[in-house]
């Protein structure tokens, strides 16, 4: 059992009078990672990982409309410390079978010494690969709302670190941008930067900065005030408010989300880390057994026109039932014209059977989920009189699209949605939708969400590349599941790609496979059609591959250059390997698998992927733990590997 350490050191100095400041300094359960509180005349933090500054003295308070800010000259009026040390199975395996909550926390009360006497607690939990924290704030000491106008947190960087960061036009965001690679001193006032919020310091040091339980309250993004390396919180404005206006409002008492800093000695480390979930509650689901991940096809206008019709909608049930995948997703239309007045979410359009399709789909094994727009799903709470219907139905889900908001209302939307879906067996995956939170841990049947710049942009963008593709597993992975819904097929140079239904895909087949294994999804959607699917090379791949795992180890990789992933799942562990758009060979060293003997079957880039992507090759090889295998990859290129006891 281990022991957590708390020093708490007063020092006292002064002229004619005296004045104090205390600081208490909590270390992970391996030592590495030192998180320090100063309360002085500011309140602030400070982190250190091996030694090393991580995080230098950075601000923590708020400001109100109709208070004076709070930030300093607190006293402590109790202070607890606690150790943890559980594991806890997850009812959906995205990375890890069972995952080990361990932890150091000390949970500090403060009040103010002078003026309102305002009092609020603050949480610090320190990890073995990363510290996080948060705020309670109380009601208002009359009846009424309080209001935060702004969160005083900020992130002061130590130095000029890589930061990859991903930028909005504003606080309205469907959160799909690419991350480009700058100098921190990049971001300035006006930044608007997403998260996670990726910086490599050199030296075997990697740091993100991101959110987890985000509820009740706005989500933030990245800037600064305007002194360079010092980052500020910036939470998304109510509805109708400015910048400068209100971000949170609450009559009761509140709880901000956690403020995450990961921290590994490489990128890899952040990729396997369990923080964003453990800083999640428990499963709420009482019993949880119906909620089943898989693979869905999708009849979807990214692989051809948008036709509501029978036939069309049996095709891709054909092609679940083939392939084996459980779901089959019938897209917008289906219940005729949407965000109107006029939608009806429990009504099927004429030219269709929605009885007819959930029989079908149930003769083949295969079940329905089905999408929605926001406004439909929010006017006069349809979804109350909807999700109940789709229980009889006999729907397996729902996919909700068109949010673009992150602001405290929209939070609460998003958790009246999940609660309410999980209250009638339905999955939930989010479209135009902010990053996850870990709420996967608390309601499994919020299974995946989108919040990416994904394959749907190769439809109609030329901002779609293989180096997008790699830094995603760095960067916005890091906060959790992403429906980038891979499976495109139609794969093509560069020169060749243009704007077209079906889409193009300009990277090489076994790239396209990879995204299997390294995106995290566990309801993973595929884009492409069933006749660009069935029978090509790489669709046997497609029948075998998991969405959920037993483990998940870092192989190796750099955001943008490549990035090569082993996830287990029972006794089998399949690879992913993706380039970006310079063919290069890499060595992968086996020791993720136990010892042994193995057959490994290989899907792998050809002498003539570079002309022609869609070229693959399919082989076996023996192998043992622990050797080095050589992977080369064509431009664009990638590999995916099973390796299976012999």
């Amino acid at each position: 059992m281990f022991k957590p350490k708390l020093f708490l050191i007063i020092m006292l100095s002064g002229c004619s009078y005296l004045t104090f400041a205390q600081n208490f300094t909590l270390e992970s359960p391996d030592g590495r990672i030192k998180v320090n509180i100063n309360n002085g005349e500011l309140l602030t933090y400070s982190v250190q990982f091996d030694g090393r500054d991580i995080i230098l003295k950075s601000a923590l308070g708020f400001e109100f409309k109709g208070e004076e800010p709070m930030r300093g000259n607190f006293s402590v009026i109790s202070q607890e410390l606690k150790s943890v040390n559980e594991k806890w199975i997850p009812v959906v395996k995205s990375k890890h079978a069972e995952v080990t909550d361990k932890y150091n926390e000390f949970h500090l009360v403060f009040k103010e010494s002078v003026g309102l006497r305002r009092d609020f607690d603050l949480w610090v939990r320190v990890y073995d690969d990363g510290t996080a924290f948060r705020y309670k704030l109380p009601r208002a000491g009359k009846i009424g709302d309080r209001e935060i106008t702004r969160e005083v947190t900020t992130f002061h960087i130590p130095g000029d670190p890589k930061a990859w960061v991903v930028e909005y036009k504003g606080y309205s965001s469907n959160n799909e941008a690419e991350f480009f690679e700058h100098p921190l001193s990049y971001v300035n006032e006006k930044t608007i930067a997403g998260m996670p919020f990726l910086m490599d310091y050199g030296d075997s040091c990697w740091v993100a900065i991101t959110e987890a339980k985000i509820d009740n309250y706005a989500a933030f993004y990245i800037g600064t005030n305007g002194t360079g390396s010092q980052l500020t919180t910036k939470l998304v404005p109510l509805p109708g408010e400015t910048e400068e206006g209100v971000k949170v409002r609450f009559s009761d008492e509140v709880y901000s989300p956690w403020r995450v800093i990961m921290i590994g000695d490489s990128p890899g480390r952040l990729i396997e880390s369990e923080i964003i979930q453990n800083l999640n509650d428990p499963c709420a689901i009482n019993d949880p057994s119906w909620i089943k991940p898989g693979i869905s096809a999708w009849d979807h206008w990214w692989s051809g026109e948008v036709k509501m019709e029978m036939p069309v909608i049996k095709q891709y049930i054909d092609l679940a039932s083939e392939m084996g995948w459980p779901y089959m997703l019938v897209d917008w239309q289906w219940y005729g014209k949407f965000n109107s007045p006029d939608a009806d979410i429990t009504k099927w359009a004429p030219q269709i059977s929605m009885p007819e399709i959930i029989e079908y789909a149930r003769s083949k094994n295969v079940k329905i989920i089905v999408w929605l727009y926001s406004n439909d799903v929010n006017r006069n709470s349809a979804f109350k009189k909807a999700f109940p219907i789709y229980r009889e139905w006999g729907l397996a889900g729902v996919k909700i699209d068109f949010m673009d908001r992150d602001d405290q209302q929209m939070v609460n939307w998003y958790h009246d949605i999940i609660k309410c879906a999980a209250e009638n067996h339905l999955l939930v995956d989010f479209h135009g939708a902010y990053k996850p939170d870990g709420i996967i841990r608390t309601w499994p049947n919020m299974i995946t969400r989108e919040g990416v710049m994904g394959n749907e942009y190769y439809k109609f963008s030329d901002k779609m590349n293989p180096e997008h593709n790699v830094k995603l597993a760095f960067t916005r992975m890091l906060a959790g599941q992403m429906d980038y819904t891979p499976g495109g097929f139609l794969n093509v140079t560069r020169d060749k790609w243009q704007q077209q239904t079906p889409a193009l895909v300009w990277n090489t087949r076994a790239a396209e496979l990879s995204k299997f294994v390294i995106y995290e999804s566990p309801l993973t959607v595929v884009c492409d059609h069933p006749d660009n699917i069935l029978g090509q090379p790489g669709t046997d791949f497609l029948k075998i591959v998991p969405t959920v795992w037993d483990d998940t180890r870092f192989l190796g990789g750099y955001p943008g250059e490549y990035v090569a992933i082993a996830k287990r799942s029972g006794d089998e562990w399949f690879v992913g390997v993706m380039n970006n758009s310079i063919g290069k060979t890499v060595d992968l060293r086996l020791d993720f698998l136990p010892e042994g003997s193995y057959v490994a079957e290989l899907w792998s880039d050809t002498k003539k992927s570079n002309k022609e992507p869609k070229d693959i090759a399919c082989s076996k090889r023996d192998c043992r733990a622990g050797e080095t295998i050589k992977v080369t990859m064509a431009d664009n290129g990638g590999f995916v590997a099973v390796f299976r006891r012999k």
